[in-house]
């Protein structure tokens, strides 16, 4: 990784060191490889169960090729939950997201989408893990499901009927990010009816919902009426699905006045490293998350990028590894067992060490912000300050190694992690020119550096 010396305030961790709980972005953060890979996650001490029962991800937009090829790395790392993004159930393959028509939740899922997802289900169920049937019938959508008709909650059932005679067990309802149907009552009612259809077939049947307010701890002017209002008319064994008290930072405290609020089991949906289908990517370790927080959270969720599934897995270990142990949890230590576990050769190290650094994420840089991109922003850092030609073309000439290398090292892999890399390059070649050579006097000697850009 091109190193900006300036801008270190602090020396390098070395990997068994832990990273410190408030790290401060670009400043101190680098990776450093383990001599050798040991086993990852840790095994637990003897008599010791794992942090949370329940440690998996959701998919973000996938498509059922992606689903099949994160389920055998998330059973091989200790996960055991998978979700699938409710987006995946959308028209995806004839309409934009965000298109209303897009969202037809009323009618029944096309032949080769439902065989597509049993597929998913029984790959799923031969690898050990648990997977949970997701859909949010209110988002972008030109129907909302708690519009008080029976009729609503038939054609919603339709699809959870599918996934139960599947052998799916878990099931979640999402009114997450909607601007209809907020209403706590209408869809409580609609959860318990759903949930009482289930269970009339199988007891066991477990339901999350993701309510419209899910983060925080609950005490918001709109937020703390709305939970309340769950506490009284949600089964009180639904789980509800809570995203931390931001993005940045997750704690036991704001867990505990959430749950009392609600007055309902909590799942921890975590957004990270998920980048919203935004060209960037958050690959950095899982920090800032409370090491107690299990002993208030049932189940953990790791939140996926979009495009960038294979990459993903570089955090998605890191999260699995918080979730297998949260109190021994180092994240210095996990990105780089991350990183050997998922290389096969020294040279497949670096080149997924360097890809790191350059884009360790939103949140060490503590912004929380999934469209964030750290490689513009470090390349608009250097070249704001004074006489940074030099600087900046070493900077894009490392951004092209590391291309480069990613492609000899990885062949066949890594393609859109690969395309928002070169996307970026090529943004900054064209922000570098429209930057120095504007610039009268800054040319001359340093030219050399940027004849190949």
């Amino acid at each position: 990784m091109f190193i900006i010396l300036s801008l270190a305030v602090m020396p390098p961790l070395r990997a068994e060191e832990s990273m410190p709980v408030g790290l401060n972005p670009q400043k101190d953060f680098w990776v450093t490889l383990p001599r050798e890979p040991r086993a990852f996650p840790e095994s637990l001490p003897a008599g010791k169960a794992p942090g949370f029962k329940w440690r998996g991800i959701k998919g973000w937009m996938w498509t059922p090729e992606q689903y099949l090829a994160e389920i055998p790395v998330l059973a091989r790392y200790q996960g055991n939950f998978l979700m699938n993004c409710y987006g995946s159930m959308c028209d995806l393959e004839h309409f934009q997201w965000g298109d209303p028509k897009c969202n037809r939740w009323w009618e029944p899922l096309p032949a080769g989408k439902k065989t597509a997802y049993e597929t998913i289900v029984r790959r799923c169920q031969e690898s050990g893990i648990t997977f949970c049937f997701s859909m949010n019938p209110n988002l972008s959508s030109s129907r909302f499901v708690n519009d008080g008709t029976p009729e609503s909650v038939d054609l919603l059932y339709q699809h959870y009927a599918w996934m139960q005679g599947l052998g799916v067990h878990w099931f979640n309802i999402s009114l997450d990010d909607i601007t209809t149907g907020i209403n706590a009552a209408g869809q409580a009612k609609v959860v318990n009816e759903i949930l009482a259809r289930l269970r009339a077939r199988d007891p066991g049947v477990q339901m999350v919902f993701c309510p419209t307010f899910y983060s925080g701890d609950g005490t918001g002017k709109e937020q703390q009426p709305y939970l309340e209002t769950l506490a009284r008319e949600l089964d009180e064994q639904v789980y509800l699905f809570w995203t931390g008290d931001s993005i940045v930072k997750v704690t036991r405290k704001a867990a505990e006045s959430f749950r009392h609020i609600s007055g309902h089991r909590l799942f921890l949906w975590d957004n990270y490293p998920v980048n919203d289908n935004h060209p960037t990517m958050h690959l950095g370790p899982l920090i800032n998350r409370d090491p107690d927080i299990n002993e208030v959270v049932d189940g953990y969720m790791s939140n996926s990028m979009c495009k960038q599934n294979e990459i993903n897995r570089i955090p998605m270990l890191t999260c699995l590894d918080y979730a297998w142990n949260p109190d021994s949890y180092n994240p210095s230590r996990s990105i780089g067992q991350a990183i050997l576990h998922l290389a096969e050769s020294s040279a497949q190290r670096q080149v997924l060490k360097d890809l790191v650094e350059a884009y360790p994420g939103m949140l060490i840089y503590g912004n929380g912000n999934t469209g964030f991109n750290a490689v513009q922003y470090q390349f608009q850092q250097i070249t704001a300050k004074p006489h940074s030609r030099e600087v900046a073309a070493g900077y894009l000439e490392n951004l092209q190694g590391i291309s480069s290398q990613l492609k000899k090292q990885f062949p066949g892999h890594y393609q859109p992690e690969a395309e928002t890399l070169d996307g970026d390059i090529q943004t900054l070649k064209a922000r570098f020119a429209a930057h120095y050579e504007s610039q009268s006097g800054d040319h001359g000697a340093t030219n050399h550096r940027t004849s190949n850009l």
